[in-house]
Formats: C-alpha cells, structure tokens, sequence
C-alpha cells in the first residue's frame, strides 16, 4: 500500500472493498482531520471558559468570538467526519441538517446585536428539534443511529 508523507500529514492509499466495486480512499487524512478540527474544537471551548473565568484578560467583545468558534468549527468537523464515513445520501442530508444548526447557532453568538440574530437562533431551534425528532422516529432508516447503543445492541442480540 503506497503512502506519501507531507511534514505532519501521510496519505495512505488502500483498496477497500464496499457495496459497490473498489475504490481507492485517502484513509487517515480522511479520518484525522475531523480528529484534529474535533482537538481544536475542544481547546476553543476550554478557552471559552477560561475567559469566562477571567474576562478581565479579554477584550469586551471577545466571548462573541469564543463562543462562535466551537459552534461552527464542529459543525465543519462533523461534516468532514460524515463525508469521510460515506454515508447515505439522506444520512448526509441529516448531517448538513445539523451542521447548519450550529452553524446558526454561531452566528447568533458572534452577532448578537445584529437585528436577524434572534432569527438566527430560531432556525438553530427548529433544526436541533428537528434533528432530534427525526433521531427518535428513526428516520431515515437506511442505518441504525448509535448514538442509541442500547437500541442497536439489543436489536443485534435479536437477529442473532
């Protein structure tokens, strides 16, 4: 299996046999950037509470900035993971369906006194709601949802 390293970052070329006839991934950056957005993610929301700790040490208008950035930085890692992962197109369109409450999400925090910023949190609403119904009504049912482990085992235990 070839690979090729650029400093920090291999890429690893690898047969993998799928549904459909092989095809060749990019393995670990595929999955590791998601990894690393993820890292950066949670070190953006360590400092979120730093500063809401010591807000002395920052500007005024900085927790606008610290609280947009975990929001949409994960939104983007998510849907790097999902597009690594391959997922069904719905399953995809579940995934954009999230990211973009976040994304949302974000804006309402990093424009707070914008005028549509109430707007923005409304969507960010309606699109967890969403996102959480259709979790519990099990749709779309092209994959088992792991986030409910227990429901996947105990269905696997059955068809055993």
């Amino acid at each position: 299996m070839p690979e090729f390293a650029f400093g920090f970052l291999t890429l690893s070329f690898r047969l993998a046999i799928h549904n459909d006839p092989m095809y060749i991934r990019l393995s670990r950056v595929r999955r590791s950037l998601p990894v690393i957005l993820g890292v950066a993610t949670l070190a953006g929301v360590g400092l979120l509470f730093f500063r809401d700790a010591n807000p002395q040490l920052f500007p005024s208008h900085a927790h606008d900035y610290l609280a947009a950035f975990p929001l949409a930085m994960i939104a983007v890692a998510y849907l790097l993971y999902q597009i690594a992962h391959r997922p069904a197109p719905l399953e995809m369109m579940k995934a954009v369906l999230l990211a973009t409450a976040f994304l949302f999400w974000a804006a309402n925090q990093l424009w707070p006194n914008l005028t549509q910023a109430t707007l923005f949190n409304d969507i960010a609403i309606a699109l967890f709601v969403l996102d959480v119904f259709l979790v519990i009504i099990g749709w779309p049912a092209s994959s088992p949802d792991e986030s409910f482990a227990e429901i996947y085992a105990e269905t696997e235990k059955r068809q055993h």
